[in-house]
């Protein structure tokens, strides 16, 4: 029996409003290549952010927190960034992470520009599902999108390289943001129907605090099913497990499927039972949280003492930013997205 299976436990803690915890978002490492507008702009962040190691989690304190985290009903675990491919000896962690018992899905979000010369020593080590950020099909584009430091073909090959490497329906997020790149949601359609790939678009979030986020560039989710179906009609798809964050799409000519999340225009907080970890310990209990825990102590303990500490903090969770976005009280102090991942 796997822990999706699982009944609730005394050992399975529920935050304030009923909600186990069962999926873990741990970032690996602080740095990215890329210098994305909307989460890392490079007039803000230092190209040489994040490859400072020496507050950064350990090996071995990652695989003592996920073994906690496991012991509380995680089976799912998606190591992000930054950008996690930077982290030196990553297939090495992810063969140790495999071997925990009750995880059972271990997923990787990327950018995907080191993808190709990593991807079949991921897949060895036992990643089992790859999702890569890619916000424009225009090479130009996409590079203005990442800063001036991406191109386009290097994402490609990568993907190319997953795809024969075994990883056979990869998730590509696409962050839209109107007059930015929303003219580009029909070529990465076009491009990815049919690949047994998966085109996710995801409505620009006010996660952080340094990317000028405005409701005006927001892009609703509805909107941009509509585009679509104009030109490839759609019907809806049942969710694929309660939580889920975005809703899916099928293709009415059997060329795969998209989905769209939509934080802004549908919030899904009702359902959310991720948690996140930063690159050096700090414990987020929402992707919009300002504050975390910091694990360190806990962790220089053990297991046990982890897993408590852990289990405290979300008995004590009460999070639904989305829900109440811009409401009275409402704190603009957010975590940056690049510390924690999307």
């Amino acid at each position: 029996m796997n822990a999706a299976s699982q009944p609730l436990t005394a050992t399975m803690p529920l935050d304030v409003r009923g909600r186990p915890l069962r999926d873990l978002r741990l970032s690996v490492i602080e740095a990215c290549n890329f210098r994305c507008p909307y989460c890392m702009p490079a007039d803000r962040v230092p190209d040489d952010y994040g490859f400072d190691s020496t507050s950064r989690l350990s090996f071995d304190e990652i695989e003592t927190l996920v073994r906690g985290f496991a012991q509380l009903g995680v089976n799912k675990l998606r190591l992000t960034g930054g950008e996690p491919l930077l982290r030196k000896n990553l297939p090495s962690l992810i063969q140790r992470l495999s071997r925990i018992p009750g995880v059972d899905d271990i997923a990787l979000t990327t950018n995907g520009s080191l993808l190709a010369a990593q991807a079949r020593a991921l897949r060895e080590a036992g990643l089992g599902r790859i999702t890569v950020s890619l916000d424009a099909m225009d090479p130009a584009r996409f590079r203005d999108m990442t800063g001036g430091r991406g191109e386009l073909a290097d994402v490609l090959a990568g993907l190319e390289t997953a795809r024969a490497a075994g990883f056979e329906s990869i998730k590509i997020n696409c962050v839209v943001e109107r007059g930015i790149n929303d003219d580009q949601v029909l070529p990465l359609v076009s491009h990815f129907r049919g690949t047994g790939h998966v085109v996710r678009f995801i409505e620009f979030m006010d996660v952080g605090t340094c990317n000028d986020w405005s409701r005006d560039r927001v892009v609703p989710s509805a909107e941009l099913r509509d585009r679509i179906a104009a030109r490839w009609p759609l019907r809806a798809l049942e969710a694929n497990y309660r939580g889920e964050v975005a809703s899916r799409y099928a293709f009415e000519d059997g060329q795969g499927e998209v989905g769209f999340v939509s934080s802004v225009s549908a919030p899904f907080c009702g359902d959310c039972h991720r948690a996140r970890v930063s690159a050096d310990g700090r414990l987020y209990t929402c992707l919009f949280a300002g504050d975390g825990h910091d694990l360190r102590p806990a962790l220089s303990q053990g297991v046990d003492a982890l897993r408590e500490r852990v289990s405290t903090i979300w008995t004590r969770r009460g999070d639904r930013y989305s829900e109440t976005r811009g409401g009275v009280g409402a704190s603009r102090k957010h975590i940056e997205m690049f510390l924690i991942g999307g």
